[in-house]
Formats: C-alpha cells, structure tokens, sequence
C-alpha cells in the first residue's frame, strides 16, 4: 500500500524578477524518512526550504501536506500545519539559558507569572528524551558548544510536535564531535517518526544519515537517490552537471576507500 507523504511538493517554481530561482520542483518527505536537499551554490535550496517556511509563497506548482492540498504563503501556515524548520543562524538569545531558548515565546505562566518549574521539568523530560547533555539547563546558551547549541535549537523546534523538521545545513562549522551528536539527534528524530528534510552540503553527513537524496541544479530537480544503493560519485555528478571531473573522480576514489574499509 503506498505511503502518503507528510509534505509534497509537485512542479513548484518560483521567481524573483528575472531570476527564476525554482522551476517545476517535485519533492516528497515521509514520516519516519531522512530526505536530503543537496546542490550546488544557487541550486536554490534557500529558496525552497524558504518556501517551505512560509517565507516565499510559491508561484505554480502544488504544496500537499498528508495527502490534501494546501497554501502556505505565511511562516505562521507552516507552523499550524506542523512544520519546524532550524536555520543556520540557530536563532538563539546568547545571554539567556537552555530553559528560556526553549520556550522563547511560548512561555509557561500561571496567574500571570512565569511557572519556571514547569517549563524546567518540561524541558529536561524533552532533552531527556532526546539524549541531548547540556552542562546545565540554567546556563546561559553563549556558554554551550556547537553541538550543544544546534541541538537546542533543534529541541526548541519540537515544542509544538511538529510533523516535518526542517535543518538547514546543521553541522556547518562544527567539529568532528559535535556534528557525531548533532547526526545522533537526526537518527533519534527519524527513530520518534518525525519526517526530516536535511539541506547539507557535506555529503559524508548525508551518507549517514539520510535514506534519499534530491539534488537541485540551477533551480531544477536533477536526480533522487537511494542513499543505500548510489555512490557518492553518482550524487555529486548530478550536483555538478558533469559525469566526470576532478571533484567526481575524488568522490570516486573516496567512495571506493570506504567501501574497501567496510
């Protein structure tokens, strides 16, 4: 029986002026799924995950979210709907803590006043459940790591139960130890049925974590891949445009190395 999708995308575009930034994009996310976003610089992943927002309503094309057409041309559409999405720039209030990041702007209140136990109790039960360790959940954000703070972010976004995630380029800038816990947190999220949408340049978190790949080229879909089933080499000649050059014939070499070591 065929799985309805969380959110589908069919033939959307959308232009700027003369920029046609998107043009007949078809995507789908399942619940439970890892689905990557990749291209090059100006593929026009921005602009999707932006339309997907609710940022940049769409010009053509169909937006069906479990199976029924809908119009999200507000950030507060994809919200209702059940959509999460944690920018690149986290969005986090560097002089506050984990609690008050968390539930900025869905304060917890009783009669008036702040109930902070509640919205602690709240928030260790759901970082608890995310396997997220934070020093202190009373410790300013500024003080965390990398890793710590994507997390948070990532957590903050779970507070209304969202149905997809959206990450946008989440390990960017990070260690090797800190994008190993920020890709735990993406499993963990596949594991609780959430559909997550992972926009990464970096193709070694992509091959770990993601069961599909769509890539964009130049605002146009260019391939969707079995992550189990396709070489890395496959994946970036379809970024590239080019079935052979010196970036594919590293990935080439890269691949066949990993594939000697497994």
């Amino acid at each position: 029986m065929p799985v309805t999708p969380v959110l589908a995308l069919r033939g959307v575009s959308k232009r700027f002026g003369a920029v046609q930034a998107l043009a007949g994009v078809d995507l789908e996310v399942c619940a439970g799924e890892v689905v990557a976003l990749v291209g090059d610089n100006g593929a026009g992943k921005s602009t999707l995950v932006k339309t997907i927002a609710g940022v940049h309503p769409v010009d053509e094309g169909l937006v069906e979210w479990e199976g029924r057409a809908v119009s999200i041309g507000r950030p507060q559409d994809a919200r209702s709907l059940g959509i999460a999405t944690v920018y690149q720039d986290l969005a986090l209030c560097d002089n506050i803590d984990v609690v008050g990041n968390l539930f900025l702007g869905r304060e917890v209140s009783r009669r008036g006043v702040l109930d902070e136990v509640e919205m602690e109790r709240r928030a260790r039960e759901l970082l608890d459940t995310l396997s997220i360790r934070v020093p202190s959940l009373r410790v300013p954000v500024a003080a965390l790591s990398g890793g710590q703070r994507q997390s948070v972010a990532i957590a903050r976004s779970l507070l209304g139960e969202p149905r997809l995630v959206v990450l946008d380029e989440p390990t960017a800038a990070l260690g090797v130890e800190q994008t190993a816990q920020v890709l735990d947190l993406v499993e963990r999220l596949r594991e609780r049925r959430h559909a997550v949408l992972l926009v990464s340049h970096n193709m070694a978190d992509v091959k770990a974590v993601a069961d599909r790949v769509v890539v964009l080229r130049l605002g146009r879909d260019n391939g969707v891949f079995d992550v189990r089933s396709t070489s890395q080499e496959e994946i970036v000649s379809a970024i590239t445009g080019a079935a052979d050059n010196a970036v594919t014939r590293r990935a080439a070499r890269v691949d066949t190395e990993r594939r000697a070591r497994a």
